[in-house]
C-alpha cells in the first residue's frame, strides 16, 4: 500500500515570504535511500526573496533543483555559479564546506526543491567539491518525460557523482495519459507531487504530498495525472541506507559528540569550513543545541 505523507510548513527568515514545505525528514519517514532532506519552496512571485548568508555543511551532499527562477551560489571552494530551471548544483560537503545562496530578480517566479544526500562513512571526510550541470539526460516513456539529475533511469544516466545507489528525476506527464515507469524492486522510492495531482499505483496524491513505496512494494510506478494541470513531480529512489546517522542543523555525523564538535568549530570560524566571498556578506552562527541528547537513527 502506497503511503502518502503531508509536508510540514517551515518558516525560515533567510527565505522571506517563501513558503517551505518539508517532506524529509518526517515523523513518518526519515529517509529514502541516502536522501535525508527534502524542502520544496515556492512558487512565489517574490523572485528575490531568498538571501542565505554563509553557512556550513558536513557529512552530506546538497542538491539544488529549480523549476523557475535564478539563484546565485557561492562557496568556500571558490565556486561562483548561477543556476536556472533544469540545471543541477551538486555540492559535496565532505568534512566541511560553507556556502551562500541569493535568488536573483529574474523571471516572474521562484520555485525549487533542495535536497541532501547522506554520505556513507567511507566518503564523509573527503575534501569538499562542487559541480554544476546544465545539460542533463532526458528520457521519454510515452507521454511522460523525465529529466534525470541524479543516478540512472531506464538507461538514461546523470553525470553527477554520488556515493550511494540513488535516483533523482523530474517527471512531467500530461493529464489523461497514464504511463509506467520501471522501478528496482529492492529499492525504496518517493514521488513528490509539485503541481497537479496523480494516481500513484492507484493511490491519489495531491499537490505537495509525497507518495512513498517501500522496498519490494512495486516493480513499476503506474502514474496518471488526474488534475486540471499537467503533472510535475520529483521521483527519488535509492537502495536502503543501512548506516545510522545523527543529523542536526546543517551537519550529519555518526555521534552526538561529532555534531557538538562541528558546531563549535563553525562558530569558532575554524578554517576547515573555509571562507565565502559573495555579495551577501556575514555568516550564520549555529544555533544552541537542544536539551535532549542527539541520537543516531
Amino acid at each position: 500500500m502506497t503511503k502518502v505523507i503531508d509536508p510540514r510548513l517551515v518558516k525560515i527568515s533567510t527565505r522571506t515570504e517563501v513558503n517551505i514545505k518539508r517532506s524529509l525528514p518526517h515523523a513518518a519517514l526519515k529517509r529514502i535511500g541516502a536522501w535525508v532532506f527534502l524542502d520544496h519552496f515556492g512558487p512565489t512571485v517574490q523572485v528575490d526573496g531568498m538571501v542565505v548568508a554563509a553557512h556550513p555543511h558536513s557529512g552530506l551532499q546538497t542538491v539544488t533543483w529549480p523549476f523557475a527562477g535564478v539563484v546565485d551560489h557561492r562557496d568556500s571552494v571558490g565556486s561562483s555559479q548561477v543556476i536556472r530551471a533544469g540545471q543541477l548544483n551538486l555540492m559535496t560537503a565532505g568534512r566541511g564546506v560553507a556556502h551562500s545562496e541569493k535568488s536573483q530578480p529574474v523571471g516572474d517566479q521562484l520555485h525549487a526543491v533542495q535536497l541532501w544526500i547522506a554520505l556513507p562513512d567511507l566518503e564523509r571526510n573527503r575534501d569538499a567539491s562542487f559541480e554544476h550541470f546544465g545539460d542533463l539526460p532526458m528520457l521519454e516513456l510515452g507521454s511522460l518525460t523525465a529529466r534525470i539529475f541524479i543516478g540512472e533511469l531506464n538507461g538514461a544516466r546523470s553525470p553527477a557523482r554520488v556515493f550511494s545507489p540513488l535516483l533523482g528525476a523530474e517527471l512531467r506527464l500530461s493529464t489523461g495519459a497514464p504511463e509506467t515507469v520501471p522501478l528496482r524492486p529492492d529499492w525504496e522510492y518517493g514521488l513528490l507531487v509539485v503541481r497537479g495531482s496523480a494516481l500513484v499505483n492507484g493511490t491519489l496524491v495531491s499537490p505537495d504530498q509525497l507518495a512513498y513505496l517501500e522496498p519490494g512494494e512495486a516493480r513499476q510506478l503506474e502514474l496518471e495525472a488526474t488534475g486540471s494541470d499537467d503533472l510535475l513531480a520529483v521521483l527519488l529512489g535509492g537502495e536502503p541506507f543501512a548506516e545510522q546517522i545523527v543529523m542536526w542543523w546543517n551537519f550529519i555525523g555518526r555521534t552526538a559528540e561529532e555534531i557538538v564538535e562541528m558546531r563549535e568549530l563553525w562558530n569558532a570560524r575554524d578554517p576547515r569550513f573555509g571562507e565565502v566571498i559573495d555579495e551577501v556578506g556575514g555568516w550564520i552562527p549555529a544555533p544552541d543545541l537542544p536539551n535532549a541528547t542527539l541520537r543516531a537513527r
